[in-house]
């Protein structure tokens, strides 16, 4: 015969605390230079640099991205990114000057996709499937 849980199991089964997406934290060599280029170029906000400016943020909607300075050479990130309208962020990101590495295109395996660099050659594949 099978036991019940016991009321502790059933408890923490049912407690579970929701969480938000992660935030990226990306390697750059000057964190300033980061936030201006993501600013101007790529269109988010700075939202904060701290005072040693080792660290800052940027943010776009709900996407939020961390700058940490880094001593070269250093492995640059890799990110993949959801768009709702593939073809306009294409489009919003070119004519901006974004330095695509690869053009939109439909993959294969059906998603539609581009890849960005940043000046520390952090990557972005934006993607719609």
């Amino acid at each position: 015969m099978a036991s019940l849980p016991d009321a502790a199991q059933v408890i923490a089964v049912n407690t579970r605390t929701s969480l938000a997406q992660p935030v990226p934290e990306l390697p750059v060599l000057d964190v300033e230079r980061a936030q201006q280029h993501y600013h101007e170029v790529l269109g988010f906000d700075v939202a904060w640099l701290w005072p040693d400016k080792e660290i800052g943020a940027v943010s776009r909607g709900d996407v939020a991205i961390f700058f940490r300075r880094r001593v070269a050479p250093f492995e640059p990130a890799v990110h993949w990114m959801f768009a709702p309208d593939i073809e306009a962020t294409y489009r919003e990101l070119k004519s901006s000057g974004a330095n695509i590495v690869e053009p939109l295109e439909k993959k294969p395996w059906g998603m539609t996709q581009f890849a960005l660099e940043d000046l520390d050659g952090n990557r972005f594949y934006i993607h719609h499937d």
